[in-house]
């Protein structure tokens, strides 16, 4: 658990998944990410078992974002872990030397503009770098999506190249400062 002034980023329950139906279900939430998952609705422990099958396999993955005050849960927030061969999601141990971690974030749309996603971001980037060991962390962003480019600029990223995705396209590469 990594805990800020507002926040607990933690590793994700399976009770997490019907409050995650407010962000997987929102198509303006999702615009960038993937789009709506229908899944999750008929089946909300569907994402938290993804969630949990990254940590399982890479010690990392996705960390719920939990308002300290009130315990009410506003997105996801944590490392994945892509093959820069392919663009493709994979393991540490699978892509080998070619495995790029990113820095990735989503909140639901209600949670937006209160500075949550550049609190949490800043606290796993943190983590990452201090107790995973990261060398070089990036977030990959769309380039429609001026918010998280805004937040990626206010975390002190650079723009470098553009990838291709496997899942949903055209991404631009931040490079996260140590």
């Amino acid at each position: 658990m990594i805990e800020t002034a507002r926040l607990l980023l933690r590793k994700p329950v399976y009770e997490d998944g019907l409050a995650a139906i407010d962000l997987y279900g929102d198509p303006v939430a999702m615009e960038f990410l993937g789009g709506v998952h229908p899944r999750v609705a008929a089946d909300p422990g569907f994402v938290v078992g993804a969630w949990l099958k990254r940590w399982e396999d890479n010690d990392c993955g996705p960390l719920s974002i939990v308002r300290r005050m009130d315990g009410r849960w506003l997105g996801r927030v944590g490392i994945l872990v892509w093959d820069a061969r392919t663009w493709t999601h994979t393991t540490f141990t699978d892509a080998g030397e070619d495995a790029q971690p990113e820095l990735g974030w989503a909140l639901a749309r209600e949670h937006w503009g209160q500075g949550y996603a550049t609190e949490a971001a800043t606290a796993v980037r943190e983590w990452a770098y201090d107790e995973r060991g990261i060398e070089r962390l990036v977030s990959l962003i769309a380039p429609a999506n001026a918010r998280s480019q805004r937040l990626a600029e206010r975390l002190g990223c650079t723009r470098s190249e553009t990838v291709e995705l496997c899942d949903t396209g055209p991404a631009e590469v931040w490079e996260h400062p140590r």
